[in-house]
C-alpha cells in the first residue's frame, strides 16, 4: 500500500518565508510602482501600458519559478484587459483554480508623510502602497504554495491560477474569458480566492459570503442654468431634492434601508457566525477603522455590526458633481447636483431587481416637478458560499493551527468579489476557500494601503496545506 506523503510543516513554513522575503517582496515592491489602475479609473489603460506591465512583472516572476508543468498563457481578445492563465499539471483528474487580480484602485487622497500609492515603502512588517495586499500579492502566493507541494513530493491535483486585470471595474470582461476557456478550466472542485481580507492578523479567516452592489448617479436638475441665490426660496434647491430623494431609500437617522424587499432572511448559520466574530472581536469589530475622535459607530452592539457590515443593506454617497470647490463657491444657486450612490445589499439578494427598484424609488413622483434620473452604471450579485464539507473544514482547522497557532474565523464580508457569484453559479458542487491579507487598518481603496507581510506568508503557507488535503481527499 503506498501512503501519500503529508506535508511537513516546519519545513513549509521555513521554504515559504524564504521565497516571500528573497523575492516576493522585491518583486511586489516593483509591482506597487506601476500605476495599473483598472480600466474604469483609467479610460486609456491601453495607451498608457501600465497594466500591461504589471502582467508583464508576473508573468516574468511565475516562469522563473522552477515549477514541474507550468504552461502560462497572457491571454487577450480584442480590446479586452488580459488574464494570466497558470495551468499547472497534477496527480490528479480533480482540477483546483486559484484566483486573484492585478488591477488597482486609484489613487486617493491623504496619504500619510513619506508614503504614496506607488512608493513602496516597508515600515514594521507593512508594506505600504497600492495593489499589493489588494491583491497583487495573490499570483505570487498561489505559485509559491504549488512550488512548496512539489519540493516536498506532496502530489496535488491540477492547478490553474487565474489573474484577471478588470476585478476592481466590476470584472466584466471575465465571464467573456470564463467562458472562451471553458474547456481548459474544466470543472474545477475547490477554488481558492485571495482576494478577500481578515478581522484579525493571527488567525486564518475564510470568507463565507459577499455583500453585492449596485453602483449609479443620481441626477436632480432645477435650471437649466445657476442664478444668483436672491432665487433661493423661490427655486427649490437641486441639494435639497436629493436629499428628499435619499430619504426614500434610507432612514437618515439610523442608516436603516426603507425598502424593505431589499432586505432578506439571514440563514442560521451565518447568524451564529456572526455571534461568534462578535464574541472574538468585540468592540474591535468597529475599532480596526480611523475614526475620528469622539465619532462613535452606527451601532453599539458588535453582533448588529457585523450583521449590517455583511448581511444588510446600506448605502453610502461615494462621489458628487455639480459642486464647486468651497473656495470657488460664489452666491449662485446650482442648476443641478448629481451624487454616486454605492449600494450594498445582502449576498442573496437580486442585485438585477434591487437596480430596478432603486431607479423606481428615486425617480417616481420628484419633488416640485424637478428633473430626476438615476442610471445605474454597475450591478454585482452577492455570494453565499456552500457548506464546507467535511474534509474541507478539517483542512482549513488543521492549517490555520498549524501555521497561525491559532484555530479558524468564518465571517462574512462587507465587500463584492463578482467571480465568486459567477463561478458559484457555473460550479454549483465546487467547495470555496475564499480568504486574503486584508486586516485591520490595511484600508483597501483608501489611503496608506499595506500588505502585512507575516499574514503573507502564513496564508501562503495554508494554502499549500489545503492543496495538499484536496489530494488526499478527492484522489
Amino acid at each position: 500500500m503506498t501512503t501519500t506523503p503529508t506535508l511537513d510543516a516546519p519545513a513549509t513554513r521555513a521554504f515559504v518565508q524564504q521565497t516571500w522575503d528573497s523575492t516576493i517582496v522585491p518583486t511586489l515592491v516593483d509591482y506597487i510602482r506601476i500605476p495599473a489602475k483598472s480600466p474604469a479609473f483609467d479610460p486609456k489603460w491601453r495607451e498608457h501600458g501600465h497594466i500591461d506591465r504589471a502582467v508583464s512583472l508576473i508573468r516574468t516572476w511565475c516562469q522563473s519559478r522552477p515549477i514541474e508543468g507550468l504552461r502560462l498563457d497572457v491571454v487577450q481578445h480584442g480590446d479586452r484587459t488580459p488574464v494570466i492563465v497558470m495551468d499547472v499539471p497534477g496527480a490528479s483528474d480533480q482540477t483546483v483554480l486559484l484566483y486573484g487580480h492585478c488591477d488597482k484602485q486609484p489613487e486617493m487622497v491623504g496619504w500619510a508623510e513619506g508614503l504614496g500609492p506607488w512608493t513602496p515603502v516597508i515600515r514594521d512588517d507593512r508594506l505600504y502602497g497600492r495593489g499589493g495586499a489588494d491583491d497583487g500579492y495573490a499570483a505570487f502566493a498561489a505559485i509559491t504554495a504549488i512550488e512548496a507541494l512539489q519540493r516536498a513530493r506532496v502530489p496535488h491535483a491540477r492547478c490553474i491560477v487565474l489573474i484577471e486585470a478588470c476585478e476592481e471595474s466590476g470584472s466584466g470582461d471575465l465571464p467573456y474569458y470564463v467562458d472562451a476557456l471553458a474547456k481548459q478550466l474544466g470543472t474545477p472542485s475547490l477554488v481558492v480566492c485571495l482576494d478577500s481580507g481578515c478581522n484579525t492578523y493571527d488567525e486564518l479567516w475564510a470568507t463565507t459570503s459577499l455583500r453585492g452592489i449596485v453602483n449609479g448617479e443620481l441626477t436632480v436638475e432645477v435650471l437649466t442654468e445657476g442664478v444668483h441665490s436672491m432665487a433661493s426660496g423661490i427655486v427649490p434647491s437641486s441639494f435639497r431634492i436629493a436629499r428628499m430623494l435619499l430619504s426614500r431609500l434610507e432612514d437618515e437617522a439610523s442608516g436603516d434601508i426603507r425598502l424593505r424587499d431589499l432586505h432578506v432572511d439571514i440563514p442560521p448559520d451565518r447568524l451564529e457566525q456572526a455571534r461568534a466574530v462578535a464574541r472574538a472581536l468585540g468592540d474591535d469589530v468597529a475599532g480596526r477603522f480611523p475614526f475620528v475622535s469622539g465619532m462613535r459607530p452606527a451601532h453599539g452592539d458588535p453582533v448588529e455590526l457585523v450583521l449590517h457590515g455583511t448581511w444588510k443593506p446600506a448605502l453610502s454617497i461615494t462621489g458628487a458633481a455639480g459642486l464647486p470647490q468651497p473656495g470657488d463657491a460664489g452666491n449662485v444657486l446650482r442648476p443641478k447636483t448629481t451624487l454616486k450612490l454605492s449600494l450594498r445589499l445582502p449576498p442573496t439578494a437580486d442585485a438585477e431587481r434591487a437596480a430596478k427598484r432603486l431607479k423606481e424609488t428615486l425617480e417616481s413622483d420628484p419633488p416640485y416637478g424637478a428633473r430626476v434620473t438615476y442610471h445605474y452604471e454597475a450591478t454585482g450579485e452577492g455570494w453565499n458560499a456552500p457548506t464546507f464539507t467535511p474534509w474541507l473544514l478539517d483542512s482549513v482547522s488543521r492549517a490555520s493551527t498549524t501555521f497561525f497557532g491559532k484555530p479558524p474565523m468564518f465571517q462574512g464580508t462587507g465587500g463584492s468579489i463578482p467571480f465568486m457569484s459567477m463561478l458559484g453559479e457555473r460550479f454549483p458542487k465546487a467547495q470555496f476557500l475564499i480568504t486574503g491579507v486584508l486586516g485591520p487598518g490595511s484600508n483597501a481603496h483608501g489611503p496608506n494601503e499595506f500588505l502585512h507581510l507575516p499574514t503573507g506568508v502564513k496564508v501562503t503557507a495554508c494554502v499549500a496545506q489545503v492543496l495538499a488535503d484536496h489530494y488526499r481527499a478527492t484522489a
